[in-house]
């Protein structure tokens, strides 16, 4: 089992970063998750930059598990809407209302600031569910400005990326990982071909 420090954060966007927090085939059900706790998703929001280690120790764990849940619920309908723009389909409207309502409580927990050339930082730091508020920020930002096009799933594996190759031609979340492994099995598969005409 994967765990929170040794993700590779490969979305391009914390949003697709969290809902790769799920490994697993390219198509079907995930077969890992790194978040099987709470303090699983304070982890991750630690590592990933959501959150300093100072806020997270700020956060209590009373009533953590309903956190959680709501976490789980939120990726899983990010998962469902960018799965969709990356095989070319139209997220549902269900996904679009509940990232609408997200966002709107997010909103209510942030501020413009000027140190951060204006822009959005989370003041309730004691919130159990602080880890989300960036996360679905980041994923209205994806959907809104771009660039929702270059959403992609990978070709290994079932983490989702946003192709900032020049000619949209990025195939893998990482070349070192699935990249690598596609390579190795094309080899073997050619070593094989040529053993057998042998």
């Amino acid at each position: 089992m994967e765990t929170v420090e040794r993700m590779r954060l490969v979305g391009g966007n914390i949003a697709l970063d969290f809902v790769n927090t799920r490994s697993g085939p390219p198509t079907g059900p995930p077969d890992d998750d790194v978040l099987t706790a709470y303090p699983d998703l304070i982890a991750w929001a630690v590592y990933a930059g959501v959150l300093s280690s100072t806020e997270a120790a700020r956060i209590s764990q009373e009533g953590a598990q309903a956190a959680l849940d709501r976490a789980l619920r939120t990726r899983d309908y990010l998962d469902d809407l960018f799965r969709s723009l990356a095989s070319g389909g139209t997220p549902s409207t269900e996904a679009l209302i509940r990232l609408r309502d997200d966002e709107a409580d997010a909103i209510a927990h942030a501020r413009l600031d000027p140190a951060q050339a204006f822009g959005w930082t989370w003041h309730d730091d004691h919130s159990l569910v602080r880890p989300l508020w960036p996360v679905v920020h980041a994923a209205v930002d994806l959907l809104t400005t771009g660039p929702r096009d270059r959403v992609k799933g990978c070709g290994g594996c079932r983490f989702l990326f946003v192709d900032e190759s020049k000619n949209r031609s990025r195939r893998w979340c990482s070349m070192e990982d699935c990249g690598t492994t596609e390579k190795m099995r094309r080899y073997v598969a050619v070593r094989r071909t040529r053993a057998g005409r042998g």
